[in-house]
């Protein structure tokens, strides 16, 4: 517990620019979090939806794969549940597939951008942080150079070495904090990026099901 206070009190030591870069520390493992357990949950919504799916469209039981859909709840799920609701309006429809391709793709584009929600916090924390620490550094050094500006000041030279030393602390907590989010970005985004793969490919292999249906459909329920 000790080594703990001493390590807060050491960091503090940086100036005032230690605050928001705490700000900054804490709001950056926040959102990283939350976003890793729900890319987390989503991946594991997906898994295996495909297969349920595949097994009920080749027996035509469409509105069945649609309550399996609803059930998933993720967002490959809600996707492909649009496009199952509107081969079940529009069934006898010559343009069906377009029409399908389209709900998909509606729904897609709301899905992905929920799938990118905070990301841009994530941006600012590597953006921000560095500055702050560098601006940090800026006021220490000015506070330096004022101690060695006065009367005393080359008489105490440990003053000015140690305001030195302190100043340096805000521009490596800035750098420290937008490294490790920085790798927490790229990870999530490359996620994201996964996802919305997966999105196309389930909503593409869904349709080419259901055109295959079409020929069918008047013995659909």
């Amino acid at each position: 517990m000790g080594a703990l206070v001493d390590g807060i009190g050491f960091l503090f030591k940086g100036g005032f620019v230690m605050i928001p870069l705490m700000v900054c520390s804490v709001l950056s493992v926040a959102v990283m979090f939350e976003r890793f357990v729900v890319l987390r949950r989503v991946a594991l919504a997906s898994e295996g939806l495909m297969d349920q799916l595949r097994e009920r469209l080749m027996d035509g039981r469409v509105e069945e794969a649609l309550r399996i859909c609803d059930i998933a709840d993720g967002p490959v799920a809600r996707v492909l549940a649009n496009g199952l609701r509107m081969f079940l309006q529009n069934r006898h429809r010559e343009d069906l597939s377009f029409h399908i391709e389209r709900a998909m793709e509606e729904r897609a584009i709301f899905e992905t951008a929920r799938l990118q929600r905070r990301l841009g916090i994530l941006d600012t924390v590597i953006t921000v942080a560095p500055l702050l620490g560098l601006l940090g550094t800026v006021t220490g050094m000015m506070g330096s150079f004022h101690v060695l500006s006065s009367q005393q000041g080359l008489s105490q030279p440990n003053a000015i070495t140690g305001g030195v030393a302190e100043a340096l602390i805000a521009t490596a907590t800035g750098l420290a904090i937008a490294i490790v989010t920085l790798v927490g970005y790229n990870t999530l985004t490359e996620k994201v990026k996964h996802m919305t793969s997966e999105i196309e490919v389930r909503a593409t292999q869904l349709v080419n099901f259901l055109v295959k249906l079409q020929p069918v459909k008047e013995r659909l329920p």
